[in-house]
């Protein structure tokens, strides 16, 4: 059995999530139903390095396939034909049978992109936020996140983890002329996570949310005291690392 990885990206608007889903159309399923066209073996199921939600997208995504042969040459190539233009295979990796692309994954960054100003042509990946925010104190509520904390505060509700504690190693806003986006990393994410820390961010710079406040909320562990979860369309997966080193297949 050969084991590849697949470095992608995707534009996640008109999927419901990467995962499966019965009666949804996601993003793992287009391309489970791509790669059966020209991959001739019992099952094509494919396993990603993560869950993005609905209208969530993907600047570098992993996921692996085991194939019974060797990919054939022109796989990148056939792949791409195949998939809509919301879609894209950028490198194909060979990699040991042991290695796995979710549970090998060593840390996780996600950024989320807003703009100041209405425009038209980043609607799909940027959200509109015309309130006067103080970046500063924003800044000083991300460097809270930093640490080993538990994070059920920002969790999606009656979700089944093992747990809430994860290992947050950067979070920070960027500002732009034009654009602005919260970045976080982390070891590992909850469900909703992103969403819910960016909104209540935001809730401190407009001043709904004080410092203290946010530091409360963090220590509370409980959901319904932190701010609503901000709409997918500005969020992404930006980068996936690995311990490992990944060389391209030539594919």
């Amino acid at each position: 059995m050969n084991r590849y990885f697949f470095k992608i990206s995707y534009l996640g608007s008109s999927y419901h999530g990467w995962q499966r889903q019965n009666g949804q159309i996601s993003v793992q399923q287009c391309i489970e139903e791509s790669l059966s066209k020209f991959i001739h073996q019992k099952e094509i199921k494919i396993v990603g390095c993560g869950r993005t939600d609905t209208g969530v997208h993907a600047k570098n995504f992993y996921f692996h396939i085991d194939t019974e042969q060797k990919l054939p040459k022109q796989t990148l190539f056939k792949t791409n034909t195949l998939l809509p233009n919301d879609i894209a295979v950028h490198d194909i990796l060979e990699v040991k049978k042991e290695h796995h692309a979710r549970f090998d994954a060593t840390e996780r960054t996600y950024r989320y992109y807003l703009h100041p100003k209405k425009d038209v042509f980043i609607n799909k990946t940027s959200l509109y936020y015309k309130n006067k925010i103080d970046f500063e104190l924003m800044q000083k509520a991300a460097d809270l996140l930093i640490g080993k904390k538990d994070f059920t505060s920002f969790a999606k509700l009656h979700a089944d983890n093992k747990t809430d504690v994860c290992v947050v190693s950067n979070a920070k806003w960027v500002q732009s002329e034009n654009q602005f986006y919260f970045e976080i990393t982390a070891d590992r994410f909850l469900r909703n996570m992103v969403r819910a820390i960016t909104g209540t961010l935001l809730d401190v710079g407009v001043g709904k949310t004080s410092l203290s406040d946010f530091e409360k909320i963090i220590a509370s562990k409980n959901r319904s005291n932190a701010g609503a979860s901000i709409d997918a369309r500005g969020l992404f997966l930006w980068e996936i690392k690995y311990p490992f080193e990944l060389n391209s297949a030539k594919l």
